[in-house]
This record gives C-alpha cells, structure tokens and sequence, in this order.
C-alpha cells in the first residue's frame, strides 16, 4: 500500500430540503470522516490506499465500509464490532458559528475564498476564526471533512453524548448549522492495540493518522501512542493534529497530548489557528517550528495566506550521536536538527459552493505530490488544488483534477500562480479563469 488510514467514520444525515432539523421530513445520507477523507482523495488521485476502523456490526457501519470502498479504498481490514454502534449525526447547511470561544479556531486548506466575482474575502470560506470573527467550535466531523461545527455537550472520554447538539448565528445573519450528534460508546472509541490488525495499519509506505482519535478513549490514545513509538521498520507517519476542543472538554492534557503525538511523527499538519489554541503559540509559522522541531516536515496552515512548510535533514544513531542517516520511524531520541528548508506557497482564489471537507483534501493532495517524490513547494500546490476540488462542489468529496491537469498548474510561474481563480466545474475545464 502507499497510504494507510487510521480513524473514525461516521455516517451523516443531510436535509432533504432546508429548514430546522424539527421541520425537515427526510434526510439525505452520506458518510464524514478526517482520515477516511484523506484515504479517499488519495485513492482518486490514483495512489493505493487502506483505511483502518472499527464500525457497528449493523447497517451503517455498513453504509459506511461499502462507500468509502467504493471510491477505491481497501477496507479489508475495519472491524465490525458486535456490541457497540456505528456513530452517526444530523445536520443543516449553513454558516459557521460566530462565537470565537478560546481554543476552538481551526485552520483548513488554503485557498481564499469568495463569494462573488468581484470580491475576494481572504480566509472566510476555508478557516475560523475568519476576517469577521467567525469560529467553529470542534465537535465532531463535518459531513465527510473532519471539519467540526458548534455542538453542546461531550462526554468524559471526549466523544459527544447521545443527542447532543447545537447551533448557533452565523456569519453575517446566515442561518447556523443546526448539528446533532449520536456516537458516545461508538465501536471506534473502542480501537486500541490489543484489538486493531498492527502489521496491517503499518503496512504502507506512509500511515496517515489524527488528533481526532487520540480525543475519542483511553484506549484510543494508547493505540495512536503505540503507533507512533520508534520501531524498526515504522512507515513514514503523518499526522494532523485536528484540534477538536469539544472532544477534549473534560480533559486538560489535550495540548501536551496533541504535542507529544505530533512530536513523534515524521509529517504534521497543523494550522496556525489550531497551535495558538491547543499549545498557546503565537507569532506566525516560525515560532510554531520552534515548538515542534523534531517532525521532517512541518505543513503551517495559514488559511488565506496560503501554506508555509518546514522541511529539515535529520541525522541521528541509536545513541544520539551524529552521522548516521535518519530512517523513518527511528523516533526523536538521538535527533539533530540542522537548518530547515522553507518554502511558502500562497493561497488560490476559490469561489467556494461549500466549506466542507478543505483541510482533509489539502492533506490528501500534499501526501500525493509527497509519494511521487515532488519538490515541497510542487506538494503544497497539489494540496491547495486538492483543496480547491472539493471547495468548489456541493458535495463532500471532490474528484480531483486530472494529474496531467493538475500537474500543468503546479508548473506555473509564480505569477500565473497568482492569477488563477478556481470555480465550480474547474477539474473538468481546459482553460481557468484568471484575475488581473
């Protein structure tokens, strides 16, 4: 395998129509989830991919195995659990909530969004908080994103309690997403080393995992911790830290945690939003780096201003010393850290259909371009092109643009670059339209 996926997926209900989730007849259903997302663009993107879980032995879990195989992802090896349910949640369309409460913001994608042809509104439509303060509260996933929206309660082992819910106004007097979810005790909450296939999840050239899990159970944590130890042979391990505050509400090692998993990887997503929330870091990518040195490569998120990544050459042997190669999975002991490598690519301009699903199709993009050997600043423009693929559809997972296509547009001069403007039925288009 190239790629394998770990984490929770949970099946969503859509309205068939708009309105209050009290008033609306029949809902539409479809699936959602951060690392089954990733799994899913990198597939379409043609790479061979296998996502890890554990589902209901009922028939979401089901609904769920069925199509996110159906976009050509192994799933032989997700477990049907006998005893405890497949998660599954209910929302509206709408805007995001308003509300920036302390260490919600998430970053997502990067391309700016825009609602018009006339204007472009930075980061409004990719990332909270934006330019008018809007913020998500982390809850759960949005539908098929991993993205989160503005729910109610939590339980004790960081999932939400059966029905919780919420909403809230939102940005500029759009209505607010109405969300409710059903998923405490979920089988995946129950995912942990002595019941998850090990040789399986580590057999890929890369294993891409998140935060989100670590927030689910105890035994959750001592799986993503397991997976992340040095071993020899460990693959390359990617992580998005996906900083969900609701999944962390009555813990208060959510920070340390999410650092020490970050620390042990070897690629970590994160936005510059998310590491001011869950570590307390301000002042730009730079100082994001300096707390998180060890990864090979750190991926900034920045929202509207695009992506800044750190790439280091590591050196190290079992006894600290230097001069031998650094191999993946070694582990941070022994590390050296010699000067990084940056490189910042700026953000697309999108007219966005839909907000969902940014975060999880840049990881997808930048982990494609990463597989084929491709020079960093080549892997941040396929991650923000992934991105703008799903952006600009209603629904949750956009098929990429061809790689030829895709490939013609990561070659372009910084300043072609910085003329494109992406819109619903660009991956399909011969030519893009570009601003003065």
């Amino acid at each position: 395998m190239d790629v394998v996926t770990l984490g929770e997926s949970m099946v969503t209900f859509l309205p068939s129509r708009p309105g209050r989730l009290a008033d609306v007849p029949s809902f539409d259903r479809g699936i959602g989830g951060a690392e089954s997302n990733v799994a899913c663009g990198l597939a379409a993107a043609g790479h061979s991919v296998k996502w890890v879980s554990r589902v209901g032995d009922d028939g979401f879990g089901r609904h769920l195995v069925e199509r996110i195989a159906a976009h050509g992802v192994d799933t032989s090896a997700v477990r049907f659990d006998p005893s405890r349910p497949t998660g599954i949640y209910f929302r509206t369309a709408g805007e995001r909530a308003l509300t920036a409460d302390a260490g919600t913001a998430r970053g997502e994608g990067g391309a700016k969004g825009s609602r018009d042809a006339d204007a472009v509104r930075g980061s409004k439509d990719l990332r909270e908080p934006d330019a008018t303060g809007a913020s998500d509260r982390a809850g759960g996933f949005d539908d098929a994103t991993g993205a989160s929206d503005r729910t109610g309660a939590s339980d004790g082992a960081g999932g939400l309690d059966e029905g919780a819910e919420g909403s809230d106004k939102g940005a500029e007097g759009d209505p607010a997403a109405e969300v409710v979810y059903y998923r405490a005790g979920s089988a995946a909450s129950a995912m942990s080393p002595a019941n998850m296939p090990g040789e399986e999840i580590r057999s890929g050239r890369v294993l891409h995992l998140s935060g989100i899990t670590a927030a689910l159970s105890d035994d959750c944590l001592a799986l993503l911790h397991d997976l992340t130890a040095p071993r020899p042979g460990r693959p390359l391990v990617s992580f998005d830290v996906n900083y969900r505050v609701d999944l962390w509400r009555n813990r208060s090692d959510a920070g340390a945690t999410l650092l020490s998993l970050a620390r042990a990887c070897d690629i970590v997503f994160v936005g510059a939003d998310e590491a001011e929330a869950a570590w307390g870091v301000t002042g730009g990518s730079a100082a994001i780096r300096m707390t998180l040195p060890e990864p090979r490569l750190l991926v900034v998120k920045e929202g509207g201003r695009g992506a800044t990544v750190f790439e280091r050459e590591s050196h190290e042997d079992a006894s600290g010393e230097a001069g031998a190669v650094r191999r993946p999975g070694a582990g941070a002991a022994g590390r050296l850290h010699g000067p990084d490598t940056v490189t910042h690519v700026p953000a697309l301009r999108v007219d966005v259909v839909a907000h969902v699903g940014a975060g999880d199709a840049f990881a997808a993009g930048f982990l494609s371009a990463t597989l084929r050997g491709l020079p960093v600043r080549d892997r941040i423009r396929h991650g923000h092109l992934m991105a703008a693929a799903v952006l600009t559809v209603p629904g949750d997972l956009g098929a990429p643009p061809a790689r030829e296509h895709a490939d013609r547009l990561v070659a372009l001069d910084d300043r072609a670059w910085g003329t494109l403007r992406l819109g619903p039925g660009w991956t399909r288009a011969k030519e893009e339209v570009r601003t003065p």
